[in-house]
């Protein structure tokens, strides 16, 4: 296979249950699976990392893929509807800088990260973030604490509001680092 041969990030994803059926082999950001298969139900990551998505356009419910296989990630995650589009995630080698803040627009308190925080109650005593400043690295952030529950990949930029981004009615309550190791 062309990415574990090059070393360069690749997922590949299958059709149905246990890597049957057609595949596509995907190295960078696929907005809309549609157009190379009508179902995935399986994939394998040959290298690197990816957040996949249950709907196109990076929408939707996300959960993060690193090397390995998933012959049915639809039981596993509890998903109802298959892959519509992946986002590759870069390599990151650097420092990590996270502020994090109690309301949308950066209000409220803030607190700045630069590591792994399994509980921002605990931590921190904030009971809810509903905007962040990622400065430095590629995140996970969770909706309950010790990364557990639904995710979001956060990348380097302004998120001001959360509840803008569709994610109103989720909190988040944990954080994590997408380090270099799990590539």
């Amino acid at each position: 296979i062309l990415g574990k041969l090059s070393n360069k990030p690749c997922i590949i994803f299958y059709e149905d249950r246990n890597f049957m059926g057609r595949h596509y082999e995907c190295m960078s950001d696929c907005a809309d699976m549609h157009s190379y298969m009508s179902r995935c139900h399986s994939c394998r990551v040959e290298s690197g990392c990816f957040m996949v998505y249950d709907r196109p356009n990076y929408m939707g419910n996300q959960y993060f893929f690193r090397r390995g296989e998933y012959g049915d990630y639809m039981s596993m995650m509890g998903w109802r509807d298959s892959i519509r589009s992946c986002r590759m995630i870069p390599m990151y080698r650097g420092s990590y800088r996270m502020r994090i803040y109690e309301r949308e627009n950066f209000g409220g308190q803030m607190y700045e990260m630069m590591d792994d925080c399994d509980s921002i109650m605990d931590r921190y005593r904030m009971s809810d973030c509903m905007s962040c400043h990622v400065m430095d690295g590629h995140w996970l952030m969770y909706e309950h604490p010790h990364y557990r529950g639904r995710m979001m990949y956060m990348r380097p930029g302004e998120y001001r509001s959360f509840r803008e981004m569709g994610y109103g009615g989720m909190r988040f309550m944990s954080m994590r680092r997408i380090m270099d190791s799990w590539y």
